[in-house]
């Protein structure tokens, strides 16, 4: 979730001690461990997702000389404290570390020292240890945290930090100027913390905290009275300090806020996908509007972040885009869009030349992360809704760190030069270029309406399979409802959310699609699958039955693809529609005119959306299916029974029957359906469009030529 948090002068602002002495009393010393780092990632005020590392020393069976050995368990690369189960820890031979002292050459060749980290490592541990590790190697304390608490960077990040941290810890805590982490790094916290016995903890510039402790219990406690002291101060300081300088503007109401972002979220996605598609992550949360509506908004943005790990996440600075709550100058904004990207762009691609290396990565992105908007809140733009959520969070401990720094002395935000050895480490790249390739549908945007019946799940699983973002609408809010807790436990929250439409409603369409744009920043596919199906001879065809095939089946299809090319056009990226059809679209049926002259009207729709789609990369297919009985809700009720009527049989005959009469002599099921969606959807498809894909295991008179 993310962060709601405020500074205020009461115990709620301070973290809370969950340490359970009885749950406590049942676990190994990794399992301490393990519980220790959960309780800690917990809270975002603590440290950020993937921020912070925790280790412990822990004597060990070893497996070749059978006895006893120190071992190093310590957060492995990437992983994230508040997640991690204990496959994520590095395990690292203590004396095999304390061996890599001797081959260290100089800080000039520090980055050569990760590279003995594999040879320390103890039981044929397949986890990768981190560039961290050596600091935590080298603490001479049983167990050790480094943690990223907004309270603590706020002094880190602040000017006269060293005074800082003097007056607020007197000698419990000492202090470290800024280093990037590594080897350098854990010796010189070795020496301090050796020198001076009588240290708790340490801060680091522009970085952190350390902390440690002689049991695992110990440590935590220790981390969160540093926190908490840290976190009093502030309060007590800022009670009477209007936040960032005071309001420079008032916020819209979030229905305006909201309707603000989903417009422009196509736009920007547009703009910004050239290298690979974004997917974006809106944030009206208090810490943001207090923030973009300041008088120091520009001032701070401008600065950029300290932390290493929120530059690595935002970039070093946001773009603020030129809106102004009062006049609601959102057209202007869109006008000058391109202007202001061209600007960011230009000053990253000038800050790249001025701070590269020989050996540099090429220089990457150039587009903004984070972007501010006064009066409305911030956007985030990544690659995957999950990386876009979570550099809003880290921008807002940004956000925290810099209201705190700059209400009680003066914000720093870290040097550019020592950004850019960051952001273009080498190592850092290496870590991306071991990032498995994405998956197919990776950074695409989906919605599937009737998502929640048998065809439409069987599509969702299908998509989110590929990487996709997924909305799923349906008129049916329970099973809308169990569909989206599915796939959030299957492919995770961030993957998917659902909407209730109903297709015939007008403004509940375009309110779904603008909500999709808000949740994920636009639409490239739409898969328009909501159906019913009614069966009736022609002389006992009411008109409400007619319309009623009509409004969903014609009308309601028109509605929903009217809405997302509206979304595609913004883009100008393309998109691919697909219409989930029927055979009785191509071949009459007896007893249903009002359903098959309704699915010859989506056909024909498809096929003038194609013309009309095509010059700007938008392509529209239709699949047909017949008969697929398993998962659907159409057959679940009158229409089954109908159907059998008329072919005087029973409805437990009826999918036999089906099976029998394809040419194949095969079921169809919601699956198979889903592959010929996936298929028009994935690039392999990209030369298509106004195709008819049946999928009904051979129907002959559906043949379409």
């Amino acid at each position: 979730m993310t962060q709601q948090k405020q500074y205020s002068q009461n115990e709620n602002s301070l973290i809370e001690n969950r340490w359970d002495d009885a749950h406590a009393a049942t676990l190994s010393e990794p399992e301490l461990l393990l519980y220790r780092s959960n309780l800690l990632g917990a809270d975002m005020r603590v440290t950020n997702y993937g921020g912070g590392n925790t280790s412990a020393k822990i004597l060990c069976l070893d497996p070749l000389s059978k006895e006893q050995v120190p071992v190093l368990w310590v957060k492995g690369s990437g992983g994230d404290i508040g997640s991690i189960r204990l496959d994520g820890f590095a395990t690292l031979y203590m004396d095999k570390l304390e061996s890599l002292k001797p081959l260290y050459r100089g800080e000039a060749h520090e980055d050569e020292m990760v590279g003995y980290l594999p040879h320390c490592t103890f039981n044929l541990n397949s986890r990768a240890a981190s560039i961290d590790t050596p600091l935590h190697a080298f603490v001479p304390f049983a167990h050790v945290d480094h943690l990223h608490p907004d309270a603590v960077i706020a002094i880190a990040a602040a000017s006269n930090s060293k005074a800082l941290t003097e007056t607020i810890y007197g000698s419990e805590v000492g202090w470290l100027p800024w280093r990037r982490p590594g080897f350098q790094l854990g010796l010189e916290l070795e020496k301090l913390a050796k020198a001076n016995p009588h240290l708790r903890g340490i801060v680091l510039e522009a970085h952190g905290l350390f902390t440690w402790g002689d049991s695992a219990k110990d440590c935590y406690l220790t981390s969160l009275e540093m926190i908490n002291k840290a976190q009093r101060w502030l309060d007590e300081q800022l009670q009477e300090v209007p936040a960032f300088g005071g309001d420079a503007c008032q916020s819209l109401d979030s229905e305006a806020r909201r309707a603000v972002a989903a417009r422009l979220m196509p736009v920007i996605r547009g703009k910004t996908s050239q290298r690979q598609r974004q997917i974006g992550h809106f944030n009206d949360s208090a810490e943001v509007l207090q923030f973009v509506n300041s008088q120091s908004l520009r001032a701070l943005a401008e600065l950029g972040t300290s932390c290493p790990d929120h530059f690595l996440r935002t970039k070093i600075k946001p773009l603020v885009l030129d809106f102004d709550p009062a006049s609601a100058n959102l057209q202007q904004v869109i006008d000058t869009l391109d202007s202001q990207l061209a600007a960011y762009n230009a000053d990253y691609e000038a800050y790249y030349q001025r701070c590269r290396h020989a050996d540099s990565p090429a220089i990457r992105d150039a587009n903004p992360v984070i972007y501010l908007i006064p009066g409305v809140g911030m956007l985030s733009f990544a690659k995957d809704k999950a990386t876009a959520r979570i550099a809003g969070e880290f921008y807002v401990n940004a956000i925290n760190v810099m209201r705190g720094a700059s209400g009680v002395s003066q914000y720093m935000g870290l040097p550019e030069q020592e950004a850019f050895n960051i952001e273009y480490w080498l190592l850092e790249e290496a870590k991306l270029q071991r990032m498995p390739k994405p998956k197919s549908l990776a950074g695409q945007i989906a919605v599937i309406t009737g998502g929640a019946g048998g065809i439409g799940r069987a599509t969702a699983r299908r998509l989110l399979s590929e990487g996709a973002c997924v909305m799923l609408t349906d008129i049916d809010q329970h099973s809308l409802d169990e569909a989206v807790a599915e796939f959030a436990g299957a492919f995770g929250a961030d993957q998917v959310a659902g909407v209730v439409m109903d297709v015939r409603q007008e403004e509940q369409v375009a309110a779904a699609l603008s909500s999709t744009a808000l949740a994920f920043g636009g639409v490239d596919i739409l898969v328009s699958n909501a159906g019913i199906a009614s069966s009736a001879p022609i002389d006992e065809t009411s008109l409400a039955m007619w319309q009623h095939n009509q409004d969903i089946l014609s009308t309601g299809y028109f509605l929903v693809s009217r809405e997302a090319f509206k979304i595609m056009k913004t883009q100008q990226m393309g998109g691919s529609m697909i219409f989930v059809a029927s055979k009785n679209g191509l071949v009459a049926s007896a007893n249903a005119a009002a359903y098959c002259t309704a699915k010859a009207a989506e056909i024909q729709l498809a096929r003038c959306l194609a013309l009309e789609g095509a010059p700007l990369g938008i392509r529209v297919n239709v699949v047909n299916p017949d008969a697929v009985l398993r998962g659907s809700k159409i057959w679940t009720g009158k229409w089954k029974e109908e159907r059998a009527s008329a072919y005087n049989m029973s409805t437990d005959e009826l999918e036999e029957h089906y099976r029998q009469r394809s040419l194949l002599k095969r079921n169809v099921f919601p699956e198979d359906i889903a592959e010929g969606v996936y298929f028009f959807a994935a690039e392999a498809s990209s030369k298509s469009t106004g195709n008819v894909l049946n999928v009904d295991a051979g129907h002959a008179p559906s043949f379409t030529r």
